[in-house]
């Protein structure tokens, strides 16, 4: 079987340096929610500390929040800080929910006048480029980010919810009911297919305390699918970049921007046994 399984336990993470990265989540309030009225709140951030509110604030324009019956839900509250935003969710449902929120950004590379010019924006804002521009390459970075919510009993019915566009990380187990010392399966799919030999970054919370990064990789097999085994409770982030770094060399040269570029990342938590 070539299925690599990834044992994710602090004391066996590599002390390497922390890597300053900017990284984007989403953090729910709680994962599991037993109350006669339930609510959650969903915070949305661009960090370098993991699921630490040190950087900026990530809009959360897009959040899309399935209910357990598959119906589409909107938040009651939201608002945006400095660091976070945040958006409350009134759970009337009893079940499992998937929230995600997903995003478009453009980065181009023209010359005007003889000079190189570089641009961001979004689809709509393409009109500042200039008219006189020559040499437009255009890269569209495409971000889905996801986390599941139970309300009482854990049900299955949005967890097979894919978009088959862009990147998905679809579970195998469900994502509500991870245990330590306990494996998880997940299937990496790219445009709805299983995406074969792909790394998924797994980083453990606590990344301040700890003092180190603690990044490990998880690598899918023939059917796109990968493992991990937790050995600590607490929240985790998953991350997949498509395409790679080492897929976009050429003569160990990295070439122009690809016109397409995807991120996906997940937030879970591992429960103690």
């Amino acid at each position: 079987m070539l299925i690599k399984k990834t044992v994710v336990a602090c004391a066996l993470l590599v002390a390497v340096t922390q890597v300053h990265a900017h990284r984007q989540w989403l953090l729910p309030s709680s994962t599991q929610i037993d109350a006669k009225e339930a609510w959650v709140t969903i915070d949305g951030a661009v960090s370098e500390n993991l699921f630490d509110f040190d950087t900026n604030a990530l809009a959360l324009d897009n959040l899309q929040i399935v209910a357990p019956d598959g119906s589409l839900l909107s938040p009651s509250n939201s608002v945006t800080t400095k660091f976070r935003s945040s958006a409350d969710i009134k759970l009337a449902q009893k079940g499992t929910y998937k929230i995600s929120q997903s995003s478009q950004n453009i980065m181009a590379t023209y010359t005007l006048n003889g000079e190189s010019k570089r641009w961001r924006g979004t689809e709509e804002n393409m009109t500042q480029i200039p008219s006189a521009a020559k040499d437009i390459n255009v890269s569209r970075t495409f971000t889905r980010l996801e986390t599941y919510v139970t309300v009482d009993k854990a049900t299955n019915s949005v967890l097979s919810m894919t978009t088959g566009q862009g990147l998905e990380l679809l579970p195998l187990n469900h994502p509500n009911e991870l245990f330590s010392k306990e494996s998880t399966r997940f299937k990496v799919l790219l445009d709805g297919k299983p995406l074969v030999n792909h790394m998924v970054s797994i980083i453990a919370g606590g990344v301040r305390y700890r003092g180190i990064l603690g990044e490990i990789t998880a690598v899918s097999d023939k059917n796109g699918v990968i493992e991990v085994t937790w050995l600590n409770a607490g929240m985790y982030y998953l991350k997949i970049t498509y395409p790679q770094a080492d897929e976009m060399l050429v003569d160990g040269k990295r070439p122009a921007m690809p016109t397409k570029r995807y991120n996906y990342a997940l937030t879970a938590e591992v429960l103690a046994q």
